[in-house]
């Protein structure tokens, strides 16, 4: 059996999004001085400095800008996911964020695919959020 997956530190700015995940759910960041949506968790508005920020869930849909097929697995967690499909996933709701995509056909992830957010029972085995080809 492989060793545990690493989790991530949680601090006050990521509490929200790692609650959120746990409970199968991919919870965004909006910026209520400039409506900017963005994904990962900061303390300010990456774009005006902003730190009136909202919390809401989307929808859990996007599609794939760009991915890597990681080969090599950097912890002893992922040593049974060779390849991992690592990719820049774009959501409706304006952000992008790198995930995993699992399951399936990973030959078929191509620029462009659509994937879904899979939610629980993933949330409880993968500490972040984690998609699939929809």
């Amino acid at each position: 059996m492989a060793p545990p997956y690493p989790a991530p530190r949680e601090t006050t700015t990521n509490a929200p999004m790692l609650a959120a995940w746990r409970a199968g759910r991919l919870a965004l960041q909006r910026c209520a001085g400039c409506g900017l949506v963005f994904w990962y968790p900061r303390p300010l508005c990456p774009r005006c400095w902003s730190e009136r920020l909202d919390w809401f869930d989307a929808g859990g849909r996007g599609s794939v800008v760009s991915f890597s097929l990681v080969q090599r697995p950097l912890h002893p967690a992922f040593e049974d996911e060779v390849p991992i499909v690592l990719a820049e996933i774009a959501l409706p709701e304006g952000a992008t964020l790198l995930s995993r995509i699992v399951g399936g056909d990973r030959a078929a992830v191509v620029s462009g695919s659509a994937v879904r957010l899979l939610g629980l029972p993933e949330a409880a085995r993968y500490p972040l959020p984690t998609f699939e080809l929809a």
